[in-house]
């Protein structure tokens, strides 16, 4: 049995002082951390606990933004009344994800900065370089069906994202708050997860003993209709094969904006710039979501027993813009 020192922070500074100095973790709903901490996959020796501090809020901002405070919890977010009228990607992404007892504990904070499902990482003795770098990776020649990538591989770590909600967001666009020692910062919500690459240990771009604070939404694109769509072995509680979270604007049938993100495929949440902007000026049809969709798989590897996520991840794509076009009608 590991011991380890918890502590409960007041205040975002206090929580910040308490991570410094030793192998610390902030816990929240602890839907991730404890589950990996059981495995021994992650060994914090000091918890920092971090359900009193005043992140507990969602505000509309002057100019339009959303503003969520990183204690939020899946099932408030997914049920707030702006997010289900003008972010229905999100409230969709939201209730697709885990089960309804996990969705009220788990945070929004904690959502963006939860690990990867593969079962090489989380056993504890398979080959992984993301778990312990330099080892290789188990995944590459083994059994990589479900939980691992065709798209922002490396020869380094295969392991898809998991979380439904950062594909909403990063369709929508972000800012994520941290507040860390040297005070407070935004990073781009496309550029807080990181691609594997030569260093797939490195999952995100906040510095030592950094805290998220809020995570602040993109406005709405006027006039237009999003949502997400969810692939999976299994209905009631699954994590995706492919999914696809899109916002779309036209006038008359014509596209005027589009955001494509997809996950269950990719080693982060992915956003498809290049097919969104095949889309614009396009008559909202098959033809022209079909053509976005091969676009947004270029470039896709497929490994021995996940090929099939390919052409299912073109026809999430396919379906959640017809799905949000036909909206419309």
């Amino acid at each position: 049995m590991r011991n380890f020192e918890y502590q409960k922070a007041d205040s975002v500074n206090a929580a910040v002082a308490a991570h410094a100095g030793q192998p610390s973790s902030f816990v929240a709903g602890g839907t991730t951390l404890l589950d990996l901490v059981k495995i021994d996959i992650m060994q914090p020796e000091r918890v920092v606990d971090v359900n009193g501090l005043p992140l507990y809020d969602v505000e509309e901002l002057d100019d339009g933004r959303l503003k969520i405070g990183a204690m939020v919890s899946n099932t408030d977010l997914a049920y707030h009344p702006t997010v289900v009228e003008k972010y229905a990607v999100l409230s969709e992404a939201l209730l697709s994800g885990a089960s309804t007892s996990l969705r009220n504990k788990a945070t929004t904070a904690g959502n963006v900065m939860q690990r990867v499902r593969c079962p090489y990482f989380r056993d504890g003795v398979s080959a992984c370089n993301k778990r312990e770098p330099g080892t290789g990776c188990a995944a590459i020649g083994g059994h990589n069906r479900s939980v691992h990538a065709v798209l922002g591989t490396s020869d380094q770590c295969i392991a898809s994202h998991p979380s439904d909600m950062c594909v909403a967001m990063a369709a929508i666009g972000a800012k994520v708050l941290v507040t860390g020692p040297d005070g407070e910062r935004e990073i781009d919500f496309l550029d807080f997860h990181l691609l594997p690459g030569d260093s797939p240990e490195k999952e995100h771009a906040l510095d030592a003993d950094e805290l998220i604070t809020h995570v602040v939404l993109d406005a709405p694109i006027k006039g237009s209709r999003s949502t997400y769509l969810k692939l999976r072995d299994r209905a009631s509680y699954q994590f995706a094969l492919a999914s696809s979270g899109v916002i779309v604007a036209t006038e008359g049938n014509t596209i005027r904006d589009a955001r494509i993100a997809m996950g269950g495929v990719a080693t982060k949440p992915w956003r498809a710039r290049e097919a969104e902007q095949a889309l614009i000026g396009q008559p909202a049809n098959e033809q022209s979501f079909k053509k976005a969709a091969e676009i947004a798989f270029k470039g896709a590897t497929p490994y021995e027993h996940n090929a099939f996520k390919i052409p299912l991840g073109q026809q999430a794509v396919v379906r959640s813009l017809t799905n949000a076009t036909a909206a419309r009608a």
